[in-house]
């Protein structure tokens, strides 16, 4: 290579790694072996080798042959004779190197090279971006709404693109391209073509880690998220707890004034949210869970099968069923107990049958 051809090279290495922001040695070890690859389809002959001076941007390409008593194939072998004329001490299975021509490549010959390094830094890429998010799954992040199609909006993450399905955003929320949004990633899978993210809003977990990214209680583990229950767009319930008898758990949430829940509503829009404090006795929990209704008695009629009726009267008994049944249904989930929400007059009934 001349004076020209090694500076246009080293040009070249240093845009690479400049633009794909992959390690140097990777690119060298890449340029190294499409030289090899264009030698072999040049030549037929799979004995090659070459060195790359990622200092100097010079290139050497040696062939090789191996030491036999026999040759059979003059491109691959040298005879033990032959090959003490030029070096003495050789032996038997040793192999001997000579240095080849770049200028001989052919133009093919060249389009291989590029290929082959075209192919590593894509695989590089992809190591690149499977390292930064392998360890993403199930949890929260921040994201640019870059573009969307009928089904799809499509999440700019930095190194990668996310997918947000249509069906997983937070019903009747307004997204506007361009700008930034908390996203839960529900799944990561490396293909063919790379990396694929998927994302959510709508799933419970969101609101998990939207509460434990907001909530400094959360994170340090002063106050405990038990369960949540969540209808995205319309209602969820969230129960919490502490150990520590100085902290109010519900009040934690809450935050000074409202401001942290206010905080996380942003965040879900229109969607309700009501916190619950988490009671070790199922009673107490399920009459809590089943607010705003008041006054609710519980009893356990199952406890293996985790079964239990919550008694209201009055206005407080179309509260703790809620609109469509949704309070029971949620303070269900929270709480793990199948509820049933009775009258007095339904279970008095009941018992005198």
């Amino acid at each position: 290579m001349d004076k020209n051809q090694v500076k246009e090279f080293l040009t070249a290495l240093d845009s690479i790694i400049k633009e794909k922001g992959i390690e140097k040695e990777i690119v060298i070890e890449a340029m190294e072996q499409a030289m090899v690859a264009a030698f072999k389809k040049k030549t037929g002959n799979p004995n090659g080798r070459c060195k790359v001076n990622e200092d100097t941007g010079e290139i050497k390409l040696y062939s090789f042959k191996t030491v036999v008593e026999e040759v059979n194939d003059d491109r691959l072998e040298i005879s033990l004779e032959d090959a003490k004329k030029i070096v003495p001490d050789i032996e038997l299975g040793e192999t001997i190197e000579k240095e080849e021509e770049l200028k001989d490549f052919s133009r093919v010959a060249a389009g291989t090279a590029k290929q082959v390094v075209v192919q590593r830094v894509k695989e590089a890429e992809k190591k690149i971006v499977s390292d930064a998010f392998s360890d993403k799954k199930d949890e929260l992040l921040v994201g640019i709404l870059s573009r969307e199609d009928s089904k799809n909006y499509y999440v700019d993450l930095g190194k990668a693109h996310g997918v947000l399905p249509k069906n997983e955003t937070i019903p009747k929320e307004k997204l506007v391209m361009g700008s930034s949004i908390k996203v839960y990633v529900s799944k990561i899978e490396m293909g063919s073509k790379g990396i694929f993210i998927l994302l959510t809003r709508k799933n419970y977990n969101f609101l998990k880690r939207l509460l434990e990214s907001e909530i400094p209680e959360l994170s340090d583990g002063s106050v405990m998220l038990y369960s949540v229950a969540r209808e995205a767009g319309s209602r969820s319930k969230i129960a919490v707890y502490s150990d520590y008898n100085n902290i109010d758990p519900v009040g934690a949430i809450i935050g000074p004034n409202g401001s942290r829940l206010k905080n996380i509503l942003t965040q879900i829009g229109d969607e309700k949210l009501d916190i619950i404090r988490y009671d070790k006795d199922p009673i107490k929990f399920i009459a809590n869970a089943l607010s705003p209704a008041k006054d609710v008695r519980v009893f356990i009629t199952d406890e293996n099968k985790k079964e239990a009726i919550a008694v209201a009267d009055g206005d407080n008994l179309s509260l703790a069923i809620g609109k469509k049944g949704q309070n029971v249904r949620l303070a269900s989930q929270l709480t793990h107990y199948k509820i049933e929400v009775k009258s007095s007059k339904e279970v008095n009934i009941g018992i005198s049958d």
